[in-house]
């Protein structure tokens, strides 16, 4: 197999990273075409809704098992085949008039770009230690968000110039071209295979989700990201249908939306070192406040200030709540770090799909005040996990571990006296 020349890993490398917000642009850049999907393809807006959520779910469950399988068959072929299998994807949706349809290739997007996303993320693990890991790893999130700002804007534009199709032709022409790049220039990173089971990851995966405080913190994970992609999903109706503005105007607000989310975040970074309970509490009941404050006003005031508001101060606290807590969760199980990372990703964003989807299903959001019921019952549910559980300091998790570790003593003892 080929493997990754020397003189290439910085090329590779810009690959990698350029690859990471895939998953943000296959999620967000045809929000703003939600609408007019509804009408090209005759059906309601839940139905084209469903488009995002089976996206979601297929994404987060096939996280829980890619990793596993790119230890055991390679980061290179299976990431190749991805990006040409997404690419395909993205090209039958763009040409297709059968909901049916989109909906299977939605799916097969989840799980393809779960592949190319992990594979990446493994990609630095096998190539940079020490210092220059730290540094990459740190770029992840902040590269990330790149896409939830720009992905709606580009969207609007692409809808506003060429209709819906043309979204997903960009993401189509998207994955081809680095396909053809990954082809020219990349290689295999991984230098040693690993056995892969099933049983053995289940029973880990079993064994952390029974731990209160990391199922506690995936479930306020997704709860807090379903906030965001609430709004994403019914603002272009809002937007275009009661306010009347262009798709465009969608795109600058899930902009807007995007940045403050980013900034709840950069907040986050900079509190990192205050008690972690308080502040997560009292982000918690900022949210309540903001939801307090706004039903009874949008229910006589509404219009795109408005939104912007609720915007503003939810997706920024949401943003300061979730960059805690996925830290928080990551590291909660150092000895299992790679299983850690790829239960928290998956966790949360069927977490996320499943709120999403029993929101616009149950509840009709056709206005600011109703959207602003439905923050408040993502707000509350917020708030009463974080009070209800006992998030633990990092001495006591550091105990943990190390008691972990004096249990796996007599086993590895046993073994070397037999070999």
């Amino acid at each position: 197999m080929r493997r990754i020349k020397e003189s290439r890993t910085g090329l590779n490398t810009i690959m990698a990273l350029g690859l990471i917000p895939l998953s943000g642009f296959a999620m967000d850049v045809f929000i703003p075409s939600l609408p007019d999907m509804a009408v090209q393809l005759h059906t309601s807006p839940a139905s084209i809704q469903l488009t995002l959520s089976l996206f979601i779910i297929s994404y987060g469950i096939s996280q829980l098992i890619v990793g596993g399988l790119i230890d055991s068959y390679g980061r290179y072929v299976p990431n190749m085949a991805a990006l040409l299998v997404f690419s395909a994807a993205s090209f039958i949706i763009a040409w297709s008039t059968n909901l049916q349809m989109i909906y299977a290739m939605r799916i097969v997007q989840g799980f393809t770009v779960a592949v190319i996303a992990i594979s990446k993320r493994a990609f630095f693990m096998d190539v940079y230690t020490g210092e220059a890991l730290k540094k990459y790893t740190s770029m992840f999130s902040v590269i990330w968000a790149i896409a939830p700002i720009v992905a709606p804007f580009l969207g609007g534009f692409f809808e506003t110039t060429w209709g819906w199709s043309s979204n997903f032709m960009f993401l189509g022409y998207f994955g081809l071209v680095f396909f053809v790049i990954e082809a020219v220039i990349g290689g295999e990173s991984m230098k040693a295979a690993q056995p892969f089971s099933v049983r053995s990851t289940l029973q880990t995966y079993g064994k952390m989700l029974k731990t209160q405080d990391f199922t506690s913190g995936i479930i306020i994970l997704g709860l807090s990201y379903g906030m965001v992609l609430l709004y994403g999903m019914c603002s272009p109706f809002l937007i275009e249908h009661k306010l009347h503005y262009l798709a465009t105007t969608t795109g600058y607000c899930s902009l807007f939306s995007g940045v403050a989310v980013m900034i709840g975040g950069s907040v986050s970074r900079m509190l990192v070192s205050k008690p972690f309970t308080k502040k997560l509490v009292l982000a918690s009941i900022a949210q309540l406040l903001t939801v307090a404050i706004m039903i009874p006003l949008t229910i006589y005031y509404h219009n795109l200030f408005t939104l912007l508001v609720y915007v503003f101060l939810l997706h920024s606290t949401a943003g300061f709540i979730f960059n805690n807590l996925m830290s928080y969760c990551l590291i909660r199980f150092p000895q299992y770090a790679g299983k850690a990372s790829g239960l928290t990703g998956g966790g949360f964003a069927v977490v996320t799909s499943i709120l999403s989807s029993f929101m616009v299903n149950t509840i009709s959001i056709t206005s600011q005040a109703v959207l602003g019921v439905a923050y408040g019952i993502v707000a509350v549910l917020v708030f009463v996990l974080l009070i209800k559980t006992k998030w633990k300091g990092e001495e006591e998790r550091k105990a943990e571990v190390d008691e972990v570790e004096e249990e796996q003593i007599p086993g590895i003892q046993s073994i070397a006296v037999e070999g």
